[in-house]
């Protein structure tokens, strides 16, 4: 009737609000840093509408937590009316003031008061932070010779550039956390757990497992949120630029990236150079990728990247790939005793091979050039959710600088015994290669739940004969059996 209001829009004299949550809790965050943008609803549980008098933080003037009431930027609000069985959303970030660069790591827990006044009653939700102070690299050359240390999170914003003629060391459990579109641009050296910094033990039970505190971490700065721990693309990469020799990366993981390694020489000037052993490289996708000194966009993604370089990878897990595992434009790429096991969590996304080479590179300034690659795959595997897990692009042009042996191969384009026009025979019992003989990992899963050793049975475990240089220990540090090692990055089915 005219002059009526619906119930749930009369105003009641009693009763308080519900929550979402009685904390909103922000975990590992980094001083100084913006946190990420949580969620808190209010709900009126009531039949009748009510008159929330206050909103307000302890401390709004000094708070380290910002507010968004019902869409306004605001530390406190008056007189909110809430309808029958509706609800209030406030949105909360945090940022922690206290960085302490130059004074002694810490963490610290940093909370405060959401306080709520309705109808005489006085409600709080708690607003808890557990922070920690950083180095924070920011758009910044670093000094000659820098040193990284674990004694602190480093975490990179922008690109952060290693100068042409010095060198970045980085110490044994050093976590380098990347912000988005964050880039370590080398020009000069990296050496990231090199062995005058790190000799992990020589027994037989020595096992370096993902959890060892000396291995250094390469992650996104939101991989601690579980939605992202998992998540590709979330910062540029590793870039070495043309002239960049001597790099070395050891007992690391290197994840949630756009390109685990770019070796960025389209320009075929000075040859850039490293040595990748005991790594893992996972979680990598990339679209439309730039970054200062790129003439344009890259357009993908791979764990490692190289436009005529040179690559060496031993005892190397590459997983979770969601475009290519190595991609190979010239230069030199040599793979011994690696995994590639390209299962993204994320089903049908890809369509490309997981090792892809060609002679086709592109210049700076945009026009195609060809520069044959030296390919070496030995003692590896090489597996993955799609049919065809290698590709040589126009391999007539370069067949001699080719070698792939001894390995798992997944592929129906090679999987003759006879070369033919384009299509090199890797049957061919010369060769040793097993091809399309699944290698039986303990678990082919994407996302946290692989595990990619090799089962007892697969025909990879305890192979005989194998090719070239067999490394003393495998990905875990673990003994290898010189005359029959297991193929790929694991020597033992055991952690």
């Amino acid at each position: 009737m005219s002059g009526c209001k619906p119930r749930e829009e009369e105003l009641q004299t009693t009763g308080g609000l519900a929550f979402s949550a009685d904390t909103v809790k922000f975990d590992t965050v980094f001083t100084t840093l913006r946190t990420v943008t949580k969620r808190l609803w209010v709900y009126n549980r009531n039949p009748r509408a009510v008159s929330v008098d206050l909103v307000s933080l302890d401390n709004p003037a000094t708070s380290p937590y910002t507010l968004i009431i019902n869409g306004d930027l605001k530390q406190t609000a008056n007189n909110l009316y809430i309808r029958g069985n509706d609800s209030l959303l406030i949105l909360v970030r945090a940022q922690l003031k206290d960085n302490g660069q130059n004074g002694a790591a810490k963490a610290l827990v940093v909370q405060e008061n959401l306080n709520f006044r309705t109808n005489g009653q006085d409600q709080h939700v708690l607003l808890r932070s557990f922070g920690q102070n950083i180095y924070l690299h920011t758009n910044v050359q670093l000094p000659c010779n820098a040193v990284w240390t674990s004694d602190r999170p480093h975490v990179l914003y922008g690109s952060v550039v290693v100068g042409a003629g010095c060198t970045l060391r980085i110490k044994p459990g050093a976590r380098i956390y990347a912000h988005a579109g964050a880039a370590l641009i080398v020009q000069g050296t990296l050496l990231v757990n090199d062995p005058s910094d790190y000799a992990p033990g020589a027994g037989a039970t020595d096992t370096v497992k993902a959890t060892n505190a000396n291995i250094v971490r390469f992650v996104g700065d939101r991989s601690g949120e579980a939605q992202y721990t998992t998540a590709p693309g979330q910062w540029t990469g590793i870039v070495l630029a043309a002239g960049s020799q001597g790099n070395v990366i050891r007992y690391a993981q290197i994840q949630n990236a756009t390109i685990g390694v770019l070796l960025y020489n389209p320009d075929n000037k000075v040859q850039p150079s490293i040595d990748i052993q005991n790594t893992v490289i996972r979680y990598i996708s990339g679209n439309d990728v730039s970054f200062a000194g790129a003439a344009s966009s890259l357009g993908t993604g791979a764990g490692v990247f190289n436009i005529q370089g040179k690559v060496t990878a031993t005892n190397t897990l590459f997983s979770d790939c969601y475009e290519y595992a190595v991609l190979g434009l010239g230069g030199s790429t040599a793979l011994n005793f690696c995994t590639v096991a390209n299962f993204p969590a994320t089903g049908g996304v890809r369509k490309t091979q997981s090792l892809t080479f060609t002679d086709v590179v592109t210049n700076s300034a945009g026009a195609a050039t060809t520069q044959s690659p030296v390919v070496s795959i030995q003692n590896s595997v090489a597996w993955g959710a799609i049919e065809d897990e290698l590709y040589l692009e126009r391999y007539d042009n370069y067949k001699a600088s080719v070698s792939i042996r001894n390995s798992v191969l997944k592929t129906q384009l090679y999987a003759a015994e006879a070369d033919v026009a384009g299509k090199p025979g890797l049957n061919n019992p010369a060769y040793a290669n097993l091809v399309n003989k699944d290698p039986l990992f303990v678990r082919p899963l994407g996302g946290s739940f692989g595990d990619y050793r090799l089962g007892s049975t697969s025909p990879a475990y305890k192979h005989a004969s194998p090719v070239g240089t067999v490394p003393d220990r495998d990905l875990l540090n673990l003994p290898r059996t010189r005359a029959t090692p297991s193929l790929g990055a694991y020597e033992s089915t055991k952690k």
